[in-house]
């Protein structure tokens, strides 16, 4: 379950990045991207809350107390950049896919005011290796 902490303003969340940790990336990997999609919403196609990427390959994690340098983030479907937390209407329970990606470039080369779709279409071109987890919230 996602916390009150990380989830969006409007949900009386704080909105805060959730805490993501990770270990074993692949030989090669120069380093990782971040995303978390909702598959829940109403969309048709789901929502993306956060694509994160260019995090260096010593990272072991990201969010909270945790600052990394040189990260590249392009806008979520909320239209701003960065981390976007959970916002389901009221009484609904959406699931969200945090997933972690170990690249085999440093840099994405993704220019600024890229769409997410750009970005997340260079993650998948230099993926080594990923893990994901799914989380939930409930709005009330």
């Amino acid at each position: 379950m996602i916390g009150p902490d990380h989830a969006a303003k409007g949900t009386g969340g704080r909105n805060h990045v959730p805490d993501l940790h990770w270990e074993g990336a692949p030989a090669g990997t120069r380093s990782f991207a971040v995303t978390c999609f909702d598959p829940d919403a109403p969309t048709g196609s789901g929502f993306w809350h956060w694509i994160e990427s260019d995090i260096p390959a010593d990272a072991t994690g990201i969010g909270g107390d945790q600052v990394v340098g040189g990260t590249v983030t392009v806008a979520n479907d909320y239209g701003h950049p960065g981390y976007g937390g959970p916002n389901p209407p009221a009484g609904e329970t959406h699931r969200y896919v945090f997933t972690v990606y170990a690249l085999d470039v440093e840099e994405l080369g993704v220019p600024a005011g890229a769409s997410h779709t750009a970005a997340r279409f260079n993650i998948m071109a230099h993926t080594l290796a990923s893990g994901s987890f799914t989380a939930t919230f409930t709005a009330r």
